[in-house]
């Protein structure tokens, strides 16, 4: 059965529970309110809250480690012989799952399976449900997913059984504490304080999360690649036969390169656009402005990677790369950054119009009472005073820059820059290259070997971009303290 069934059941017992738990107290009371100690919905509040709480708390905790355990119990029955050569059991255990889900599909009979013929039969049958197989389908894989499907079914059976047992445990417990002296409005604050506490936690747990789980594979990685290889080295080769070249530094190259052209056109444009709506356009033209400029931030990036491939590169190529012999090809760096500053106008030119209406007037009345003029005003005194809001709002763009991909993908292409070509080729903005973001979508895309250095590439370079965001952070939390503390 599907799961919102037993979320839907556990809200049933739920709100039973808010009806009696208050019926309860009012009875107790005799029906007179002034004898309970609290209102009478926190004594109903107190046993719903009773009642989802152990039950959803198990159901999360049960839904996080049924997959682990059920993976790692397979892995250990399967047989050596179903691992090919040049394969890896991950790989199996992709196919494992697959056939699982498609056996359950099918309602397929294991054990009638005895042959080759049947198993062709079967890899052709789920392929015609949509289950692709990587490789072909060996005995010992196919009762390694049979297990793998009846250890899934059973065990959803037995979540159903302790979650729901877990709502009608905490159903009970709070039924019968519930009287008309019980501190039914002191409990149900602290439940809800429990609650307010583990929302604010999930962002804390959820970076922790990310961050550990990219060490760890990044881990992996420097254990089976050099580390001098990966930082140091020039070439961007990988190779699933092995002899790979796996160095960040062209990927890197690519990415600040974008990034910084993109900045280039997006910060003027979109700081000259806010002091503009902020300062000088009136009323009417500013509520018409400021929406169009926004609507650019509500297109998609596969629509900016179009616009990109179709017209701004051909553009460029045609009337700038070519007539000065720098390049030949419409995807280039100026393409993707070019395309990327437009999307980022939106981003600075919206929070710095907010930053820069936020200034006190009493600072422009002020500076207008001394004899600046307008432009004296907002150079000298509107723009330091929203300086920090803007150093972030930039900041904001370049993290946007640095995490883009479709648009670099259509824009730039995919190749990593190529340092034996010489500084010409590098600093060329006509020239192809790609980024580190596309690079980790790349290695990780299709059937891949966990186990091997080129996908276990894509976590390094995600925590070493991850490393370089967070640098940037730091250094413009330094400068805008500091510029504070010598505008202050």
């Amino acid at each position: 059965m599907p799961l919102y069934w037993l979320v839907l059941i556990i809200l049933v017992i739920a709100a039973l529970g808010y009806v009696l738990g208050r019926s309860r107290a009012l009875r107790q009371a005799g029906g007179n309110q002034r004898l309970l100690h609290s209102l009478p919905s926190f004594y109903g509040w107190n046993v719903a809250l009773t009642v989802m709480t152990p039950a959803f708390g198990l159901l999360v905790l049960w839904l996080l480690v049924q997959p682990i355990w059920i993976e790692r119990s397979v892995s250990a029955t399967l047989p050596e012989s179903a691992v090919a050569e040049g394969s890896s059991r991950d790989l199996v255990m992709s196919d494992v799952r697959r056939i699982a889900g498609g056996l359950g599909t099918l309602g397929v009979e294991v054990d009638q399976i005895t042959d080759t013929d049947g198993l062709a039969d079967l890899r052709s049958a789920l392929g015609a449900v949509g289950v692709a197989i990587g490789s072909d389908i060996q005995l010992g894989v196919l009762h390694a997913a049979e297990s793998y499907r009846q250890k899934t079914s059973d065990l959803q059976t037995y979540m159903w059984i302790a979650v729901i047992l877990a709502g009608l445990g905490g159903f009970a417990v709070a039924y019968l504490v519930t009287d008309k002296d019980f501190r039914a409005r002191n409990s149900v604050e602290r439940g809800i304080l429990i609650v307010l506490i583990a929302a604010a936690s999930i962002a804390i747990l959820t970076t922790l999360g990310i961050v550990l789980s990219m060490l760890f594979e990044t881990r992996n990685f420097f254990a089976a690649h050099p580390w001098q290889d990966f930082f140091l080295g020039t070439d961007w080769a990988p190779d699933f036969r092995g002899g790979s070249e796996l160095a960040i530094l062209p990927l890197l190259w690519g990415t600040l390169y974008i990034s910084l052209i993109a900045l280039l056109v997006a910060v003027p444009i979109g700081l000259f656009a806010a002091i503009y709506l902020s300062e000088y356009a009136g009323g009417k033209l500013r509520a018409v402005a400021k929406p169009a400029i926004e609507i650019l931030a509500g297109i998609p990036t596969i629509v900016y990677g179009l616009f990109a491939l179709i017209t701004i590169g051909p553009l460029l190529r045609d009337y700038f790369a070519l007539p000065m012999g720098l390049g030949e090809s419409s995807s280039s760096v100026a393409t993707a950054g070019l395309v990327m500053g437009i999307m980022l106008i939106p981003f600075v030119s919206s929070l710095s119009d907010d930053i820069i209406n936020a200034v006190p007037q009493t600072l422009r009345d002020g500076s207008y009472g001394l004899g600046a003029t307008q432009s004296e005003t907002i150079r000298q005194v509107v723009i330091p005073a929203a300086l920090p809001g803007i150093v972030g709002a930039i900041l904001l763009a370049a993290s946007r820059a640095i995490g883009e991909t479709m648009i670099v993908v259509l824009g730039a292409g995919a190749a990593a820059a190529q340092f034996d070509r010489g500084l010409g080729h590098l600093v060329n903005p006509f020239e192809a290259m790609t980024t580190v973001t596309v690079k980790i979508v790349s290695q990780l895309t299709g059937d891949t070997d966990f186990a091997s250095p080129e996908t276990l590439v894509a976590f390094a370079l995600g925590l070493t971009l991850f490393v370089i965001t967070l640098a940037l952070n730091i250094l413009a939390l330094w400068i805008v303290r500091r510029y504070r503390e010598q505008y202050e």
